[in-house]
């Protein structure tokens, strides 16, 4: 074990860095990005232009071009749609935008996440709030934000006109992964149209190493080598298509969006997306005045989702298949069981509508105070069922979620003032409303297995309608201590309403629990309509030393959390509809939502430093060190999937046209798990990476090679190994098709990639 940690102990003695964060960039005189900018403020991060992009050569999942920000980590999940987590909080506790967007997960497995409607090539700028969120940020959340906004509008100079655009294209070995993007501009001095464009596809992947003991996928005739992580291949195509008018200080912008993804398959969950459809339209006028800024947006998004067995999962169940794993079987008619015992797949179909609105104003009240003032409002329309299938899966369709309601309004105000050149002060307050509802629901069979009439009429006999009055504070102050030490301080008070899916799923019946579970860690999860808020209190601190020029920098953020209300979840015994008299361990259970009480506390340290400059270039070394810890204050349990202590060190080298690195990734074992969810516990491990990139006026290339020593190694946040054979069995016995409980889903092993990119 020691020996894979001593990157881990050689980054924790040296300095550690991070790109930086910029400015707003929202005002009429910024509309063009910078080709290059990175910066940071406090524990807040913004990462721009063509230095951002061009990491699509590695991964084609927007969230994983966070992976240099401190306390950043990443749910296991497909390939394009991994969860960012932010201090040990994740997914729907986190407010995540789109250009201006709020967009939801429309799923029982959360497959769509809102950054999975972008490719890397179509990202302008990431904004991540890590710290203190800002109200003006959003509301519903106790994490932080992390703002993804698609380039922005480029117009021509006054008389002429402006025509310009991209094209590139990617290879990755280890999963024959390809994909190619194009954008294009066309423009005079007040109207702007854009296209943006990517195409990306790719295999299973495998680890270091064997890390199964099976070969079989539950389909006739078709067999995996022990070392290929299954149900992790992808196709995925998503287009921007943007139109923009300015006029004096006004700016009209339509920017419609959309996306064709045939196919994700997921190694954490027993089923996968074979279908996801997404479109968009988003209106935005900006106006810019003597006395600020004032900005109204509008948007609309229909989201069509389908989800099955993938190819690397049993499709046929019955008992009279002949014998022979995975083939069709004929239905077996008997007492008791009119439909047979075959079922061809699960179909499952998620339909949703999102439509927002948001009017916010910045007015310059003094050239030292500015206040921020706004409202918003959200509809969410979400409809999740599951047809007739056959066997246990029939003669109905089962409804999961049926006219499920979400609607949101907001208000809040910011006041941003600077009393002196040291001192920035930040206080904020903002009122949101968040009503729900859903309709009545029935199973496949009421008189079926799995409890199915029983546990529809209890949720049908209850009221379901629900109304939150959440309040977020927000206050922080940045202090400038000298030219060479800034320290930031803040407290927070964020509130957030359950989501649909953790009140409104209604079943006991395992399989039918299973396939409610957006975290992949095999269990089956029951809704909760008496859900109550989370609400967080959190405090950070984060203190900055540096030299005039940032050539050096280390930068320290500590932070505490204590989340009163916290959903997570208790084990739960279908037969009685109560909580397990005695814990089960060691398997796949099911678990049941309710409201307990949190608290997290972490650090994250970063840094960077220059070490030579000779013939071969200018030499520096950048890292960054996190740790979390997360409890469960009334249980004594561990938060499930918490990153362990974790550092990287890059070994930058730049000379000429070249921009070069070597990285090492240590993380140390997992050992506190969460008991309720029997997490697994996962071993530490060290990667190398190799990264090369030369540009030319118009060209770029880079090349590389990830995890260079073809390391196997098992994904802390990674969840439970469902990737093959006979997933709609919770606890399926040994060498029938499927592991069960024990593995985890391993990392990639050794790849090369490549990519090209041209402008004109």
């Amino acid at each position: 074990m020691d020996h894979r940690i001593r990157p881990l102990a050689l980054a924790m003695a040296l300095a550690f860095a991070i790109p930086a964060q910029a400015q707003d960039n929202t005002a009429l005189a910024e509309i063009v990005v910078s080709a290059e900018r990175d910066q940071t403020a406090g524990s807040t991060t913004q990462l721009e232009g063509d230095k951002l992009r061009r990491q699509g050569a590695r991964s084609s999942d927007v969230a994983g071009l966070l992976q240099d920000v401190p306390g950043v980590s990443f749910y296991g999940a497909g390939a394009v749609s991994s969860l960012p987590v932010i201090h040990g909080l994740a997914d729907d506790r986190l407010r995540i935008k789109i250009d201006g967007m709020d967009l939801i997960a429309s799923c029982p497995n959360h497959m769509n996440p809102a950054l999975s409607y972008l490719d890397p090539s179509q990202v302008g700028t990431l904004t991540v709030y890590a710290g203190i969120s800002p109200v003006s940020q959003g509301g519903d959340s106790i994490g932080g934000s992390i703002v993804a906004e698609t380039r922005a509008p480029e117009f021509a100079a006054p008389g002429e006109r402006l025509f310009k655009g991209e094209v590139g294209a990617f290879y990755r070995s280890n999963n024959d992964a390809r994909g190619a993007n194009a954008s294009a501009t066309a423009a005079t001095e007040n109207i702007s149209l854009s296209y943006t464009g990517a195409y990306s596809e790719a295999d299973n992947y495998t680890a270091g190493r064997d890390f199964k003991n099976y070969t079989a996928t539950g389909r006739a005739g078709e067999r995996m080598a022990r070392d290929e992580v299954g149900s992790t291949s992808y196709k995925t195509g998503n287009h921007t298509l943007g139109l923009a008018v300015k006029n004096a200080n006004h700016l009209f912008e339509v920017k419609l969006g959309y996306q064709d993804m045939p196919e994700q398959l997921y190694p954490n969950q027993r089923m996968d997306l074979l279908d996801n459809e997404q479109k968009r339209i988003n209106l935005r006028w900006l106006g810019e005045y003597d006395w600020g800024k004032l900005e109204a947006r509008a948007y609309h998004e229909t989201v069509d989702h389908f989800m099955d067995f993938g190819k690397d999962k049993r499709f046929w169940y019955g008992s009279n298949s002949g014998g022979v794993e995975g083939s069709p079987c004929t239905p077996i008619r008997y007492a008791g069981d009119p439909l047979g015992t075959c079922a061809a797949g699960m179909p499952m179909i998620t339909r949703s509508k999102t439509s927002g609105f948001s009017l916010k104003a910045d007015i310059q009240l003094n050239p030292r105070d500015q206040l921020r003032v706004g409202s918003e409002l959200q509809q969410y329309r979400l409809d999740d069922w599951w047809p007739d299938s056959g066997g246990n899966m029939g003669p109905g369709t089962f409804v999961n979620i049926n006219d499920g309601e979400r609607d949101r309004k907001a208000l809040f105000a910011e006041w941003e003032s600077r009393a002196s050149t040291n001192w920035m002060t930040l206080l904020g307050l903002r009122y949101e409303r968040v009503t729900m509802n859903a309709g009545d629901v029935v199973g496949y069979n009421p008189a079926g297995t799995g409890n199915q009439g029983r546990d529809a009429n209890l949720f049908n006999a209850t009221d379901r309608s629900r109304s939150d009055n959440n309040w977020d504070l927000t206050a922080l102050a940045r202090y400038t201590a000298h030219a060479g030490l800034d320290i930031e301080l803040g407290f927070a008070r964020k509130t957030r309403s359950p989501s649909l899916y953790e009140a409104y799923p209604w079943s006991t019946w395992p399989m039918a629990a299973t396939m409610n579970n957006f975290v992949g860690d095999g269990n089956g999860y029951v809704g909760n309509p008496d859900l109550k808020p989370e609400k967080a209190h959190k405090l950070s601190a984060t203190f900055d030393w540096h030299d005039a020029e940032r050539q050096h920098e280390l930068k320290l953020t500590p932070y505490y959390t204590h989340v009163t209300d916290f959903i997570d979840a208790v084990q739960w015994d279908a037969a009685t509809n109560a909580p397990q008299a005695a814990p089960l361990r060691y398997q796949f259970t099911v678990l049941r939502y309710a409201n307990h009480s949190a608290r997290l506390y972490g650090f994250d340290l970063s840094g960077k430093m220059p070490l030579a400059q000779s013939s071969i270039g200018e030499l520096g070394l950048n890292g960054m060190l996190s740790y979390t810890r997360g409890k469960n204050r009334k249980t004594g349990d561990n938060l499930y999937n918490i990153m362990p202590l974790n550092a990287k060190l890059t070994l930058t080298q730049r000379t000429g046209a070249w921009d070069n690195a070597l990285e090492v990734v240590g993380v140390t074992s997992k050992k506190k798990v969460s008991e309720v969810r029997n997490e697994m516990k996962t071993s530490g491990y060290s990667l190398v990476n190799l990264r090369f990139s030369h540009a030319w006026k118009q060209v770029r290339f880079d090349f590389g090679v990830e995890n260079l020593f073809d390391r196997y190694y098992e994904m802390p946040l990674g969840g439970a190994y469902l990737g093959q054979g006979r997933t709609m069995s919770m606890n399926p016995p040994v060498g029938d098709g499927m592991i069960g409980w024990g593995t985890v889903v391993p990392g990639m092993g050794r790849s090369l990639y490549a990519g090209i990119n041209v402008k004109f």
